[in-house]
């Protein structure tokens, strides 16, 4: 029986999203012959509305047939007249998940941050009270968008502490870099970051189970359509002779000599050690007389210095 609730619900909630989705495409046309109209030219990565004609947004329940719905809706708590408050507002929907991908790596799909943001509109509905005189799309707006945060925090195996602190790592390592010419130590970045030595190296031995790039992300300056091109579709036939690549490979050779010629001398001497000569973390702390704990934080400020660098050189 248990099986046959949840066949249930979830067939209700696909209806109910279809029918969001064809709601959303009849206004996004009306929209659109509107504007073309008008000359007016759609904004927020097109969804033809900003978040300054959301603010000053008259209350949908002002007009007749919605404000019917939602007296109708808060007396029976109808399941039917939910969905058709959920349709109604399902545009919504499509303008706050365009809004939050525009922060978000080109790899993310707008259509699952739609789905997700189906449910904080169905939270919405459900917990709004017309009476107390607030705008219903400034209130579901926020729930829509946390529903969206909720899915992609749920969908990322790092702990946000993690994520925030490589962050601050990088954005430190990255503004010494630029002050003083070269690699910051350890002691200077833990200065500038106001923590302890001890407290960086510990940051990066936790960052460094995270230094992992996806193949099927796409790369900057790429857009979220099928010819968007991906790490994946780099990967090219080894044997075959390509002059762009050549050109681009020793380019990156002479950026990384560079890079690595800046390091310390015991940073320079075990990254050498470990991508060029194979040795492993025990080897190297025996070569340059320090703990294999101590290699591996080593290596990963190295990692994060040349990906800082590596970043400010594409944006050029």
């Amino acid at each position: 029986m248990a099986g046959r609730a949840d066949f249930a619900v979830a067939s209700a909630y696909a209806d109910l999203y279809s029918k969001v989705n064809e709601r959303t495409a009849t206004m996004n046309q009306a929209t659109a012959a509107a504007l073309s109209a008008t000359g007016d030219a759609p904004t927020a990565a097109g969804s033809g509305v900003d978040d300054e004609d959301l603010d000053n947004a008259e209350p949908a329940s002002s007009l007749g047939p919605v404000d019917r719905l939602w007296a109708e809706y808060k007396s029976t708590g109808s399941t039917r007249v939910r969905d058709e408050l959920i349709v109604h507002y399902a545009p919504l929907v499509k303008y706050v998940a365009a809004r939050v991908a525009i922060g978000l790596p080109n790899s993310v799909d707008q259509e699952d941050l739609a789905s997700a943001g189906i449910v904080g509109l169905m939270e919405a509905v459900a917990r709004f009270e017309p009476d107390r005189g607030f705008k219903f799309e400034s209130y579901a707006a926020a729930r829509i968008r946390g529903a969206i945060i909720d899915d992609l925090r749920s969908l990322d195996w790092v702990p946000r502490s993690v994520r925030s602190q490589a962050r601050k790592v990088e954005e430190t390592l990255s503004k010494l870099h630029d002050k003083l010419g070269r690699t910051p130590t350890d002691e200077e970045v833990a200065e500038q970051m106001g923590v302890t030595v001890a407290k960086v190296r510990a940051i990066y031995s936790k960052v460094s189970t995270i230094l992992f790039a996806s193949l099927d992300r796409l790369l900057s300056g790429t857009d979220k359509s099928d010819s968007g091109m991906s790490l994946l579709d780099t990967l090219v036939d080894t044997k075959a002779e390509d002059p762009a690549a050549a050109v681009e490979e020793r380019e990156m050779k002479e950026f990384l000599v560079k890079a690595i010629s800046g390091l310390p001398e015991r940073e320079r001497t075990a990254i050498t050690l470990y991508y060029y000569e194979g040795l492993n973390l025990a080897e190297i702390s025996k070569v340059v007389g320090v703990s294999q704990a101590r290699i591996s934080q080593m290596n990963t400020k190295s990692v994060m210095t040349f990906r800082s660098l590596l970043n400010k050189r594409s944006r050029r």
